[in-house]
This record gives C-alpha cells, structure tokens and sequence, in this order.
C-alpha cells in the first residue's frame, strides 16, 4: 500500500507545472521592468514615493514563491504515483446532480445517497488521462453498487456516457461483480467481502484494459480496432478522459480512500 503521507506529483507533471508557473512569473517580472526602463522611472525614488504599490508587488512575490515551494515540497521519489485524493477534502472533485451523496470522513470518501458522480477536475494531468496506472482502496457495505469510470467527462445528469465503468459490487442484486468492466467483460465471481478493505487496480495502455482486485487479475480486455456501439452508447470506448466514482442509489454505501494515479507514456 502507498504510504497516505506521500501527496506526490509525478516528476514529468511537476517539471511541467513549474516550468509553466516560472515562465508566468518572469514574464510579469519581466513586464515590470521593461515599464521602468520605458519610463525612465528613479527607482529610488520611485520606492520612496510609491510604497504602497511596491508592497502589494512584494506580496505577490512572496506568494507566488510560497505557491512554488509548496509544490517542490510534494515531489518524491514515490515512482510517479499521484494522489488524486488528499484525505481530507473533496478539493480537485465536482459533484454531479447531488452533491450531497458525498463527504470526507475519517480520511474516505463516503458515497452514500441518490444517484451522482463525483468527477475528478484537478491539475494532474489537467483531468485528462490516456494511458494510467489508477489505485484506490475500496469498502463496500452490504448490498452496495459503486464503480469508477474512466476516460469519461463531467456530465450533470445521469450515468456518465463517455467512456468504460469498472464496476464495485459484492452483493448488491446486479450479477456484475467488483472488477467488472460494465457489460464489456464482466466478472460473475465475488472476490473480496463486503465491510474489508480492498484495492482496485485498473490500468489502460493502447488498447488494452487490465483490472485486479487485490493483485489478482480478473478481467484482461483489448478493445478492437473498430469498436461498433449501439444508439446511447457511442462514446462507450477508449480514448481519453478523467475518472469519476460512482454514487448508485440511496440504499448503497461505498468507502474510497487512497485514490492514485500513475500517468504513463
């Protein structure tokens, strides 16, 4: 299991991300200076006579290096593993048509009311995903149903019509047990019990869709080259996306924790 105080960007996204903010910072460095040398201001004088402005310039510095260091202080060495969910908040998630079907508790996320789907909108990878490694520890209650959808998009409405649902159910009355890629390859056997954590693995590469709980494989799908979907379920293919965790129904309730993802190439 990966350690929850590991809150990790992987080194290719971190790179990125602090490229991409020094780059914004020195060019409004960059701006200020230029208006100074345009003008031909004294800046000693200029610091005399505009403290004020000169202060709220400095906070902005101090913030922007605070927001800076504060992502340096995330990367490890934890072999590019992202953790999508912090353990304390929903920060980075929206919630579809009921919101209030999740909360955080005790470091999990709870789903529990009518149906909805909490999307993940964070920076990693700006929420779109291609080829991953995705890890969460899951609890399922009696008669529960869940799932994790991936290469999907936020919808407001509905069950999400892009992309494939890994299913989370151990005895709920669907046949379609936890590992299940929903009515693609579907798995009849019940792997883990109800009330025990365990972990879903899903992992997408190319074509291919690999799903274990508990380190054992139990569904292993390659999608064809010409994917042919009836009406309703044309965006029900690969391609690229975020992940969202299923709320079923009000008698259903389903813990997550330990959401992580490893982008690959």
């Amino acid at each position: 299991m990966i350690e929850e105080k590991n809150y990790a960007l992987s080194n290719s996204n971190t790179i990125e991300f602090l490229l991409r903010r020094t780059l914004v910072h020195s060019v409004i460095l960059l701006t200020f200076i230029e208006t100074v040398n345009i003008y031909h201001f004294d800046f000693t004088v200029y610091l005399n006579d505009n403290k004020s402005y000169m202060k709220y310039f400095l906070i902005f510095c101090i913030l922007s290096t605070l927001t800076y260091c504060s992502v340096v202080k995330k990367v490890n060495n934890n072999d590019g593993w992202i953790a999508l969910f912090d353990g304390k908040s929903l920060s980075g998630w929206k919630a579809s048509e009921n919101p209030s079907t999740f909360k955080v508790e005790n470091g999990t996320i709870v789903v529990h009311g009518p149906r909805a789907h909490l999307f993940y909108e964070g920076i990693v990878m700006n929420h779109n995903f291609k080829n991953f490694e995705l890890r969460a520890e899951v609890m399922t209650t009696p008669g529960s149903n869940s799932g994790i959808f991936i290469h999907t998009a936020y919808q407001e409405n509905g069950w999400p019509e892009k992309g494939y649902e890994v299913q989370v159910n151990n005895s709920q009355s669907d046949w379609r047990r936890t590992g299940s890629l929903y009515d693609i390859q579907d798995v009849k056997e019940t792997y883990v019990k109800d009330n025990e954590w365990f972990t879903e693995y899903i992992k997408v590469e190319g074509k291919s869709i690999t799903v274990k709980i508990n380190e054992r494989i139990v569904v292993d799908y390659t999608e064809p080259e010409s994917v042919e979907k009836e009406k309703g379920r044309e965006q029900k293919h690969l391609s690229s996306g975020t992940f969202a965790l299923q709320g079923h129904d009000p008698d259903s309730k389903v813990y997550y924790r330990q959401v992580w993802v490893r982008p690959l190439p």
